[in-house]
């Protein structure tokens, strides 16, 4: 993957702040968790433990590797490669202005609008403060334990996050909330597929366009997000063990299916997942 533009002003660092909540635990945590917010669930929905020992805070700077201070260079590279993308494509294809969301880096936990999450939560959007929130130590997990590694997955994570924003922005996130308040367990979650899997297209979208006016791709980029789009389905996260009934962020396939589709064309009317007979 081919960035050498600006770096984005909109990224926050609060990493080393620290916090006293811990989610879960270890892989087995990892993977409950990853299965309702990766990529774009809500951390205050999901059941939160205190614990006595606090995570250190640092008194002074975080001071992070040179590898973790190579990847936040990479966040705010992609990150301003969104606003290029979006504040272009917004105003053209749905007469909005794009509002910039803000990028929160963070280690072990971080409070947002939408309540505490831990590290193992993954990253997230949170619409109560239009707000991305990541763990750069997330994207050892995609290589090491997910098997989803390469710069483009990185880039696909950060995408994903922002075509949530984008759902706030046109007011979807809002008809979202209130269509699964009078719905059952099994429709909400089809609901969250549909809502996940639109996220997926819009982040296909992105990257079309970014390689249309910067030509940001490198043989191979595609399939390393479409490996990422595979390894987070449901059904591959669960081994199989979850009915499709409780998917909440969708299939591999389906995930492929639709981060293609917004590649392929470019266009966000094509992205709707909602009205979509088939997903």
């Amino acid at each position: 993957m081919k960035l050498d533009g600006r770096r984005s002003s909109n990224v926050v660092d609060k990493r080393g702040m620290g916090g006293t909540l811990a989610i879960g635990g270890g892989i087995g945590g990892l993977v409950l968790t990853l299965l309702y917010v990766l990529l774009g669930g809500d951390p205050s929905d999901i059941p939160q433990t205190q614990q006595s020992n606090p995570a250190q805070q640092s008194s002074g700077p975080y001071q992070g590797t040179a590898e973790e201070e190579k990847l936040k260079e990479f966040v705010e590279l992609v990150l301003a490669d969104t606003e290029d993308v979006w504040n272009a494509q917004l105003p053209a294809q749905a007469n909005t202005e794009y509002p910039e969301p803000k990028l929160v880096l963070f280690t072990d936990a971080v409070q947002s609008a939408c309540g505490t999450a831990g590290s193992s939560t993954g990253p997230f959007y949170c619409p109560g403060d239009s707000q991305v929130y990541i763990d750069l130590g997330f994207y050892n997990q995609m290589k090491e334990q997910l098997n989803a590694p390469g710069d483009f997955a990185q880039a696909y994570v950060i995408a994903h996050e922002v075509g949530h924003h984008i759902q706030t922005v046109l007011g979807i996130n809002e008809q979202v909330i209130q269509a699964q308040q009078g719905a059952g367990r099994a429709e909400g979650n089809q609901i969250s597929v549909r809502q996940e899997l639109q996220a997926d297209c819009l982040s296909g979208v992105w990257a079309n366009h970014a390689q249309k006016t910067r030509q940001i791709l490198e043989p191979g980029d595609i399939e390393e997000a479409l490996n990422a789009a595979s390894a987070i389905g449901d059904d591959r996260l669960t081994k199989g063990r979850v009915a499709p009934e409780s998917f909440t962020h969708g299939s591999s396939e389906q995930r492929v299916r639709w981060f293609r589709r917004g590649f392929d064309t470019g266009q966000m009317a094509n992205c709707d997942t909602f009205r979509a007979s088939s997903l």
